[in-house]
């Protein structure tokens, strides 16, 4: 007789079918009861083998699933379709993002396992480097505002976006301005990267910052050393963004040469609005882009959660840093830069042979 019990044998068994199938072998030969009391188990559990071997041979010996015929809780097949198409849509998101995006009930997991079903799941993207030193702490002591980082973005290299650029004359570049601690955006655009339309952003942000008491006293403005933020390398004075930096007693602060992990917070934004922006969104005109952007400006700054900062939003941040903060402070519209000079340059107009001045 066995000294274990039928149920513990065939829990550490690694081959079941082989188990039964010498105990229905025994049954045949000896009968049903003396096979239970020799593989301690029961007549019921012997008769149940006995039968399903009958009816399939070997292979009937393995276990049957255990999946439920029917579950109350299955998604519908309305939701799946809806859920990989979503996948092909947002391409290069993962399930939690596009969660958050199109507010999907459903967790990322079970979004996982309808791309993988339906063999849509994107491979997964090999990590480039390891972190070698965590700043989180560090940004979290810095004031709202304190520190800001500032750089521009070649819109010509999306593929999704080119095309639409080309045809309906849409922005060329986009300027960036991404505060550290809580990592709000503003944003703004033109059809070329230069020095004036860097000094414009600047005052256009400035202004808006002052307007809500957020511009802190020795407050750093980091960009890196490209001539439309230090002018020209050969200049004897500050540069026109410069100043307008320094006219709001902030500093411009610039990166040494190639450390452009110096600019990684802005950098990350970059690709996040490239991923999440560009290479989904269609246009009808420059005045559709605007307002689009603004949207989006909107859900990045108000209610998309960085997971990078305690996976909560700009917004959530800045409240605590903050707590009398106007959500105003964080909707500052994106800018066309080149309307804006376009309509700098006409209040200067003053008739005759004058000339306008353009900073250096």
């Amino acid at each position: 007789m066995c000294p274990y019990p039928w149920y513990q044998v065939m829990r550490l068994s690694k081959d079941k079918k082989q188990q039964r199938y010498q105990m229905l072998m025994y049954a045949k030969e000896h009968g049903v009861k003396p096979t239970a009391r020799l593989y301690a188990t029961t007549p019921k559990t012997v008769r149940k083998w006995l039968r399903r071997f009958d009816e399939g041979s070997y292979q009937a010996l393995a276990d049957l699933s255990r999946r439920p015929h029917r579950s109350p809780n299955k998604i519908s097949q309305e939701v799946a379709e809806r859920i990989i198409k979503l996948k092909a849509d947002y391409k290069r998101l993962g399930a939690e993002q596009i969660k958050v995006l199109e507010n999907i009930k459903e967790s990322a997991k079970t979004m996982r396992k309808i791309w993988r079903e339906n063999g849509v799941s994107s491979r997964q993207r090999r990590k480039k480097h390891v972190t070698k030193q965590n700043l989180r702490e560090v940004k979290k002591l810095f004031a709202l505002f304190e520190r800001v980082c500032e750089d521009t973005k070649d819109l010509h290299d999306i593929p999704e976006y080119w095309p639409q650029m080309m045809r309906k004359r849409l922005p060329k570049v986009q300027y960036t301005l991404r505060e550290i601690s809580c990592g709000v955006q503003f944003l703004g655009f033109a059809d070329e990267r230069s020095i004036i339309h860097s000094k414009l952003f600047a005052e256009y942000v400035n202004e808006h910052l002052e307007k809500y008491g957020l511009i802190i006293k020795e407050g750093i403005r980091q960009t890196d050393n490209g001539s439309e933020y230090v002018g020209s390398w050969s200049a004897k004075k500050p540069s026109a963004y410069t100043r307008a930096i320094e006219s709001a007693k902030l500093t411009h602060g610039t990166i040494p040469p190639g450390a452009h992990r110096f600019q990684s917070d802005v950098e990350t934004v970059h690709n996040l609005i490239e991923v999440d922006f560009y290479e989904i969104e269609r246009f009808a005109d420059r005045d559709d882009f605007m307002q689009k952007a603004y949207t989006y400006q909107l859900f990045f700054n108000l209610e998309r959660p960085n997971t990078y900062k305690e996976n909560k939003s700009p917004w959530q941040l800045a409240q605590e840093k903050r707590p009398d903060i106007p959500i105003e402070a964080l909707m500052l519209p994106p800018v066309d830069l080149d309307a804006l000079l376009n309509k700098k340059l006409a209040s200067l107009t003053t008739g005759g042979y004058d000339v306008y001045s353009v900073p250096y």
